[in-house]
């Protein structure tokens, strides 16, 4: 089933698998959903990361998106995608917040890491660390420039819009991002469980259908994503800014294309639900045979179904 893409019971392609390897980090974004912490002890190793990909690569995923967390707190992470790597994926990529890829970017470039996405919210010391509440923006941005160094391409910044805090940065990050070839992806805060959601929502939300009206009317070519929920790219004077809106909604569901494994190692048919979930972990680790996890993987396929039909 390698040449083509298999498909739920909705006739949705399952094209990537995005892995979640460790939900500790090194920050503490405002905005973070802070799930259920699992412990490193807990945490899979590089082998069962490797036997996952391995079946999702046999029943026809393409691409891996590797996640936390900070998937960089992790010090086997070059093992990591160098066995994931081995599997003979058309992509690899990577979230992260950036403030350890200077160490880390040639040794992952070498191990066959294709392309990361940096989450970097402001360019302004005194708004980092309010959102943060560290003080690692030269970290992060000089992780991001070894990035782009090493030629992992695209570098891509992502960057969650909050009312009063930066919707007017726009312009200096999109001019930081042309200037290093990368690409900008503003992304509208969505609600978080863990806070006051009206209150939060209230003081931080900001909808980017003005911005996204601006960029429309100064874009040189506009480009719909088709197997990325229809979000729209705008290339502008030789740079590139993709918009990314909330998930709750049909045109989400409709277009999606993506598998989730939780950091505990579990497997996620839908980004917007926990009630059916499918244990995998476990049966890695008893020793079940890959015709027998490839049986798991496709009841995980088959519990998929549109959150918003």
């Amino acid at each position: 089933m390698t040449d083509e893409f298999i498909k739920d019971n909705y006739q949705r392609p399952i094209i990537s698998l995005r892995i979640t390897i460790t939900n500790r980090c090194n920050v503490n974004c405002l905005y973070c959903h802070h799930d259920g912490m699992v412990s490193s002890k807990q945490e899979m190793t590089a082998d069962e990361l490797y036997t996952i990909c391995k079946i999702a690569k046999n029943i026809g995923v393409k691409k891996i998106r590797i996640s936390g967390g900070e998937p960089l707190i992790r010090k086997d992470i070059v093992e990591i995608v160098e066995k994931i790597g081995s599997l003979g994926f058309k992509d690899i990529s990577m979230t992260t917040n950036g403030t350890y890829l200077e160490k880390y970017a040639q040794g992952l470039k070498d191990a066959g890491l294709d392309r990361v996405n940096v989450s970097l919210d402001t360019l302004n010391r005194e708004t980092y660390e309010f959102i943060t509440k560290k003080d690692y923006l030269e970290s992060a941005k000089a992780g991001i420039l070894k990035a782009v160094e090493v030629g992992l391409y695209p570098v891509k910044i992502n960057m969650v819009i909050m009312k009063d805090i930066n919707q007017n940065e726009v312009k200096d990050m999109f001019k930081f991002c042309k200037e290093n070839n990368m690409v900008l992806q503003l992304i509208e805060l969505i609600e978080s469980e863990n806070c006051d959601d009206d209150k939060f929502s209230a003081d931080y939300h900001y909808k980017l259908d003005m911005i996204e009206e601006r960029l429309a009317d100064i874009a040189d070519e506009v480009y719909e994503r088709k197997f990325m929920q229809g979000r729209k790219k705008y290339y502008i004077d030789g740079g590139e800014i993709e918009v990314v809106k909330p998930v709750d909604n049909s045109t989400f569901c409709a277009n999606c294309s993506r598998l989730r494994i939780t950091p505990d190692g579990k497997i996620k048919p839908c980004l917007l639900r926990n009630d059916n979930l499918v244990e995998l972990i476990s049966h890695i680790r008893n020793g079940e045979s890959d015709e027998r996890l490839k049986e798991i993987f496709l009841d995980g396929i088959n519990n998929r179904e549109p959150f918003n039909k």
